[in-house]
């Protein structure tokens, strides 16, 4: 079942955080999932997402590929900065659908994560995240 555009970032976050965490699984195991501290998924709130999500919205639909958008968790209410970009890339048609790989980049605190789904656009106009 497609994800709503909302559940995109989500998404995304949540798909980076369980492939480190299959990928990590020897070290995690001897420092105890440390590693996942002080990234910027680490201090990520509702509203840095929201922020994020609306971003990779206005990216997919205004950007052409390789163009990046700023984006910034400024006045969503969390303490740390977090900022970053959002890429279009690689567009490609998938039946009816247009669909982009899309690189997400977050920097908190010095740390950078980076995060390269696939979206497509559906009829009703939204972007869905591509099941890989």
């Amino acid at each position: 079942m497609p994800m709503t555009s909302r559940a995109f970032v989500r998404a995304c976050v949540q798909s980076i955080a369980a492939a480190a965490l299959v990928a990590g699984a020897a070290a995690a195991s001897a420092a105890n999932l440390g590693f996942l501290n002080d990234t910027p998924i680490s201090y990520m709130k509702q509203r840095d997402i929201q922020a994020l999500n609306s971003a990779a919205n206005t990216a997919l639909d205004t950007k052409k590929d390789g163009e990046s958008l700023d984006w910034n968790n400024q006045g969503a209410g969390n303490p740390v900065p977090i900022r970053g970009t959002i890429t279009p890339q690689d567009t490609f048609k998938q039946g009816e659908r247009t669909c982009r790989r899309v690189t997400l980049v977050a920097i908190a605190k010095g740390q950078t994560q980076t995060w390269t789904p696939t979206a497509c656009k559906e009829s009703s106009g939204k972007w869905k995240l591509l099941k890989q």
